[in-house]
């Protein structure tokens, strides 16, 4: 019989489910992860601690599906989407603490932006001008920590969302592991044209960030890489899938038709309703979004409107307020 492997990184947690091919859940593992909340308005995650935490489910599933990683077809990444991770690829090691999607530490450096350069993000990203973005948590991790202008100067900086910061370390990390990320998680940047699915030039400039650190752009469905056998799985299996956490739960409900949408109560509240193939742009606050992308077929869009604090607000109660 042939497994697969489900690896889904969220905020407050990180858990590997193992399937069999009837969709059956046969093994699963589930281990939470430190919130770092130093200041006001600031919510980090530590990395590394993502990392061995990510190996620990793994090994975890495993075990309670009663399988080796060889029994594996392929597994997929799911992830927390705007989170942000910057590592020094020689070492393998964070150059600092992720910033979280929730944290609004740059709220000041987009309310300098002109309404001209705003206007102009919108269009091209379909996004709202807003801290929950990676593009602006990524020029103040390029502007404000020591550590990383050291190792930019070398050449050494990679950067990413936890996607690309996983399917890094599963490859194979320092020891050539391979620097992707999907489209559904590179349209949460304001970095990713909406039309042309890729980097762009002109936002680049207005966040400053180079684009060589950054990870090449594929679809959500494709072998990107092979495990690293020394790594956590014991084996070279296919990687074979990367969705954001909301655009996985849209395949997850097989919202593959236009019109079709779900709802998900997490960390926050989601909801994406499917518009086909083509983009539409949201008069009403709504944010435009790459639903999906599988192999060569065109891209799937979706509109997407968010709560960010509802399950977090109960976490908060209990770890802040005891």
């Amino acid at each position: 019989m042939a497994y697969i492997g489900s690896l889904d990184q969220g905020t407050s947690s990180t858990r590997f489910i193992v399937f069999d091919e009837s969709g059956k859940i046969v093994g699963q593992h589930q281990l939470e992860h430190t919130q770092f909340l130093p200041t006001a308005g600031w919510v980090e995650h530590d990395a590394a601690e993502i990392w061995n935490r990510t190996q620990d489910v793994i090994t975890g599933a495993l075990k309670a599906a009663r399988i080796s990683g060889a029994d594996l077809a392929a597994i997929g990444i799911t992830n927390q989407r705007e989170t942000t991770v910057i590592w020094d690829k020689t070492t393998g090691a964070p150059l600092s603490h992720a910033i979280v999607w929730q944290d609004t530490r740059t709220t000041e450096f987009l309310n300098s932006l002109s309404e001209e350069t705003k206007g102009v993000i919108t269009h091209k990203t379909g996004l709202a001008i807003a801290p929950y973005f990676s593009g602006s948590k990524i020029n103040w991790l390029l502007n404000n920590v020591p550590a990383v202008s050291e190792v930019l100067k070398e050449d050494r900086v990679l950067v990413g969302t936890i996607d690309s910061w996983l399917l890094w370390n599963l490859s194979g990390g320092a020891r050539g592991g391979v620097h992707f990320t999907d489209v559904t998680n590179a349209s949460r940047t304001l970095l990713m044209n909406l039309e042309t699915l890729d980097w762009d030039d002109e936002l680049l400039k207005i966040f400053n960030v180079p684009r060589s650190i950054l990870p090449t752009i594929k679809s959500s469905s494709e072998i990107y890489a092979t495990t690293d056998p020394s790594g956590p799985l014991g084996s070279s299996i296919p990687i074979s899938g990367i969705l954001g956490d909301q655009q996985a739960a849209m395949v997850g409900q097989v919202c593959f038709e236009r019109g079709e949408s779900k709802t998900t109560y997490g960390t926050g509240n989601f909801a994406l309703v499917n518009t086909g193939t083509e983009i539409v742009r949201s008069k009403n606050g709504l944010l435009t979004t790459v639903c999906y992308k599988f192999g060569d077929q065109p891209a799937m869009y979706a509109l997407e409107g968010s709560v960010a604090v509802t399950g977090s607000a109960i976490q908060w109660l209990r770890d802040q307020l005891g």
